[in-house]
Formats: structure tokens, C-alpha cells, sequence
């Protein structure tokens, strides 16, 4: 199996996030990406494959607003990481903003997503990572590849970030494949949490499937989408699929939620695959409340695996640091396997 990263992804290394209404140390750090390459091995670095396929699926004002949203924060005589304050909840549209307060508002959803110096390099070679996974492996009919994106993806749309996510990476990767006639794609979130950029991104496109197994919403972050109802619009109506399951959910309650996705896949007629896999459903993730033991990635990547479809993963979260790399390199194990192999396993 193709392994890809690269270093710049650590320049992204925020102080603080705002979490249950006070600052907190920022969860998501370089570590986490430095432990996973202790976990798994060598790894191919990402080329860079331009701008075009990230601009294929997020809006060109958003895109320049990020690359220079920590300089103007600067400009503006503020110290350390960029964070909005205000965000229009109704009225959402298109206006010239020039303060940076503005635009952070403009182009974000919540507080827990800041901006550091280092944030639009990483993101931009996160994606690039993700490309080059795919391009690395897109012409084997069973080949798999693993990106290691640092920061993650999948709760950032079109026109804005959140959830620690700036570029999709999943999305890229999955518009990519289409472009490149590979389809029809599905993309399987098994993160904790829903992958509501990815969902929104595709909601009303009826040749990619989306579907996400993650915690109740009700209950869990991002509270807005991902509730079982939510099955995209107008033309995509029916390729949206969200199957989320109660706090405290391990292998037995996660595992019929497979099935019907595996189903949902099948059903698709896809021939590419792009899995946003986060290992934050351990049951010692420090903001995560499902319970996998280490077996239970095995398991998860058996099950995927045998799927037999060429696939990318695209790394999201996981947040308890001292297993991380663990967690993800038994994931991985069965996709270095010959399909077969993984199939008569599952």
C-alpha cells in the first residue's frame, strides 16, 4: 500500500482553540502527525499538483482569503492566531469585507479553528498529499493508498473551515477521481464526528455518494448536520446517507451501520473509493465518547478492505496522541493485503 506525506503539513501549529466556552490548548498538533509516521513506516512525499484541483471544489475568494488571512491579521496590529468572533447566521452572501474580523466570520463556522502563520502552507500540502495518493495509485484496479493530511478536511466546505479543517482533502481527492473518469466515487466517513464540508460539498450531486457513520449529532459536534434525515437535494436526493449512532457506541453497534453502508456503496455501482478515516472513535479519545479498543480498527479496515475497490484514505482525526499511531497502523494493516486475502478475513 502507497503511504504519502509531507512535512510542511507541520507548520500548521495553532496555541489555543476555544472549547465549552473557554480557551484550550489546541488539539490538534503536529504530533498527532509525527506519531502516525512512527506507527506505519516510510512514506512517499507529496508532489505538488497544482491549484486547479483544489479550486475544482472550493470557491477561488475563500481559497485567496485563506492565504493571506493570518498577514492581514498581523496588518491589523493583532498578536498570534487569527479567530472570528462574529458569524452570520442568516443572510449569508457575498460582500466586500475588508476588515479581517469580517472575513473570518464570513468564511468560518465556529471558534476552534484558528489561523497560525504556518496554516495555509500546511493545509495547501495536506491537499497535496492527498493528490498525490491518488495520482500514485489511480491506475492499479486494486490499489490503495493512505494520505497522511495534517491538518484534516472533512468539516470544511466549499466557502468555509471548521472543525480544525481548512481544505477538504477528501473531497479534492473524490472530485479528482471523477474528473479522471474513475467513477462513480463514494466517499465512507468513519470519523467520530459527521463530515458535514463533505456532505454539504456534494449535497446536491447525484454521482458522488456521501455517507458518514458518526456520533448523534444531537449530542456531538457538528450539532447542525448529519442527522439521519439529511439525504442531499434536488438532483443528489438519495446520495447522501447518514447512519448516526449514540455516545458510548463500540464494535457491536458500529457494526450493522457498516453493513448498510457497505450496502449503500454497493448499491452506487462505485469503482472509487475515498475513506475519511479518523481514529478519534478510541475509547480514550480526549473529546470523543465511542469505544473502540485497537482490535476494533482491524476490524474496521478488514471490513473496508474487502470492499475491493481502489481507495484513498484520507487521514481526519484522532486525538489521543500517545495511541494515535497505533490506532491508525492497524487500521491500515489489511489494505496492504491482496484483496483476496483481505476477503476471505472479514
Amino acid at each position: 500500500m502507497i503511504a504519502v506525506f509531507d512535512p510542511r503539513q507541520l507548520a500548521h501549529a495553532p496555541e489555543r482553540e476555544m472549547h465549552n466556552g473557554g480557551w484550550a490548548t489546541y488539539n490538534e498538533t503536529p504530533a498527532r502527525a509525527e506519531t502516525i509516521l512512527a506507527a506505519i513506516g516510510p512514506t512517499r512525499p507529496a508532489r505538488d499538483l497544482g491549484m486547479a484541483p483544489i479550486a475544482a471544489v472550493h470557491d477561488p475568494a475563500y481559497l485567496d482569503f485563506l492565504a493571506v488571512a493570518h498577514r492581514d491579521w498581523v496588518a491589523a496590529g493583532r498578536e498570534g492566531d487569527a479567530v472570528g468572533y462574529t458569524w452570520p447566521v442568516v443572510g449569508r452572501r457575498p460582500l466586500d469585507l475588508r476588515r479581517i474580523d469580517a472575513r473570518l466570520g464570513r468564511y468560518s463556522y465556529d471558534a476552534g479553528t484558528p489561523i497560525s502563520a504556518g496554516t495555509w502552507t500546511a493545509a495547501y500540502w495536506s491537499a497535496q498529499t492527498a493528490l498525490t495518493a491518488l495520482d500514485d495509485m489511480a491506475a492499479d484496479p486494486h490499489g490503495r493508498a493512505f494520505a497522511l493530511c495534517r491538518p484534516p478536511g472533512h468539516h470544511a466546505g466549499r466557502d468555509y473551515m471548521g472543525g480544525y479543517c481548512y481544505l477538504n482533502n477528501a473531497a479534492i481527492v473524490a472530485a479528482e477521481a471523477r474528473a479522471r473518469g474513475l467513477g462513480p466515487v463514494s466517499v465512507l466517513d468513519v470519523d467520530y464526528h459527521h463530515g458535514n464540508g463533505t456532505q454539504d460539498i456534494f449535497l446536491d450531486d447525484p454521482d458522488v455518494l456521501t455517507v458518514s457513520i458518526h456520533a448523534d449529532p444531537s449530542t456531538d459536534y457538528p450539532f447542525f448536520w448529519g442527522h439521519a434525515d439529511e439525504r442531499g437535494e434536488g438532483a443528489g436526493l438519495g446520495a447522501t446517507l447518514n447512519l448516526p449512532l449514540p455516545r458510548g457506541s463500540g464494535w457491536s453497534e458500529y457494526e450493522p451501520a457498516l453493513d448498510l453502508a457497505a450496502a449503500a456503496i454497493a448499491a452506487h455501482g462505485t469503482r472509487f473509493l475515498v475513506v475519511s478515516f479518523g481514529a478519534d472513535t478510541f475509547v480514550g479519545d480526549p473529546i470523543s465518547y465511542f469505544t473502540f479498543a485497537r482490535g476494533d480498527f482491524g476490524r474496521l479496515g478488514r471490513r473496508i478492505a474487502a470492499l475491493d475497490l481502489p481507495t484513498v484514505i484520507v487521514m481526519e482525526g484522532g486525538y489521543a496522541t500517545s495511541e494515535l499511531g497505533h490506532n491508525v497502523a492497524a487500521f491500515l494493516v489489511p489494505f496492504a493485503d491482496p484483496p483476496a486475502a483481505t476477503a476471505s478475513r472479514s
